[in-house]
């Protein structure tokens, strides 16, 4: 059976609630309202129809023709979560976050965000439930995040830039937490991946699911048969959960999360998780996460600012821990070659996040036969990235 938290809300020994008194109440009225809403025909109904109606699923599965013939392996098929409305996944969680939150009498979310992505998908379901709407956001992100800083203020949205510790995404969580526990009674913390106290990392799991629900009837009705492998790139996890899920009992099908290696797992500068991290407690969790010799949190880098975490979501520390799924680091320079490949060979512009997946892919598809089969989940659009890309490159444009 498909992984599952126990009573505790862990996954074997990762997971639990590690906060303080005053965001335990908020925490357990989060997890009863779940509970009483997860199973809800109407809650359900009226999740599927926002899904549908306004978020454009089902995403297509598409089979990258060009990409397979080139690298002359394993079939190759893209998981389209890119053609979702707002240009990503981020926008299966949040709709059910926020549908749960409007259930619960919430008027008011608070999200953190990194590439952005998450802060324009809280920005957009807070405009059309009426909600009031606050983004933490590194400052150091909103510079090479700038389109989408502008989107979520478009959209409502008051963006808070965090200039504490490194001022990227783990920074903005610290924040959100923060102002949540001033603000319980009427606000909802959107957290936007599979990380942070119980139940976060289940409710998360859960609404973003639909992703490997639908790659797994979809591949059954193309292929007649499931893929030797599902990749997808790893921050906190978020993706990746969604795209492993409904493919964990599948032991033919091997499960491979792709981490920011940055400049490599060698350097300081990188925020391979599993490559580098030990287990430790942060953001409410037990998990694995990049740490000092004093066992500090330390100070990651990806050019990617959606994967530049310092941790990794418990449920895949459990199946990283019990070999379940793999996790492979991939370098800035392995991922740029990877979203200029796509991007020149089939047309579709990958987010910078995305591109860490098709680069391993680009490793692994040329050693393996013409009759297997590769599903990598193309988590987001690559437009916001194309002026950090550029920059990485040596150019300068405007955005």
């Amino acid at each position: 059976m498909a992984t599952q938290a126990d009573s505790r809300g862990r996954f074997g020994q990762f997971g639990g609630r590690y906060i303080p008194e005053t965001l335990m109440n908020a925490v357990i009225e989060l997890n009863d309202a779940y509970e009483r809403f997860k199973n809800d025909p109407q809650f359900n109904h009226e999740l599927e129809v926002l899904f549908s109606e306004y978020a454009n699923r089902p995403s297509r599965l598409y089979f990258a023709r060009k990409m397979t013939e080139d690298l002359g392996g394993a079939k190759i098929y893209f998981k389209r979560e890119d053609l979702n409305f707002t240009g990503a996944h981020k926008i299966n969680n949040v709709l059910g976050q926020a549908l749960l939150a409007k259930k619960m009498g919430k008027t008011r979310l608070i999200a953190e965000t990194g590439a952005g992505q998450h802060g324009v998908a809280t920005a957009t379901a807070a405009a059309y439930f009426g909600m009031e709407c606050v983004v933490f956001m590194g400052k150091v992100d909103t510079e090479r995040q700038a389109l989408n800083v502008y989107k979520m203020k478009l959209l409502g949205a008051k963006v808070v830039p965090v200039t504490s510790g490194t001022a990227t995404l783990k920074d903005a969580v610290s924040e959100a937490f923060r102002e949540w526990t001033n603000r319980i009674a009427d606000t909802h913390y959107c957290l936007g991946s599979v990380m942070g106290p119980h139940p976060f990392p289940t409710i998360v799991r859960d609404f973003q699911a639909v992703i490997s629900r639908e790659s797994r009837a979809q591949i059954l009705e193309a292929e007649g048969r499931l893929p030797d492998a599902v990749l997808a790139c790893v921050g906190g996890g978020s993706n990746a959960i969604g795209s492993f899920y409904h493919y964990i009992d599948d032991s033919s099908v091997k499960l491979i999360g792709c981490e920011a290696a940055g400049r490599g797992i060698d350097t300081y500068e990188t925020a391979a998780t599993v490559s580098t991290g030990r287990t430790g407690i942060f953001h409410g969790m037990k998990s694995l996460f990049c740490q000092n010799e004093f066992g500090q949190i330390a100070p990651v880098y990806s050019i990617s600012a959606g994967l530049d975490y310092p941790g990794i979501g418990p449920e895949h520390a459990y199946l990283h821990e019990t070999g379940r799924a793999q996790y492979v680091p991939v370098t800035d320079e392995e991922a740029v070659q990877a979203f200029e490949y796509t991007s020149r060979l089939e047309g579709i512009i990958p987010a910078i996040e995305s591109s860490h997946a098709i680069a391993h892919a680009m490793k692994i598809a040329p050693e393996m036969g013409k009759d297997q089969i590769l599903v990598i989940t193309v988590s987001g659009r690559g437009d916001k990235d194309c002026a950090a890309v550029a920059r990485y490159r040596g150019h300068r444009i405007e955005e």
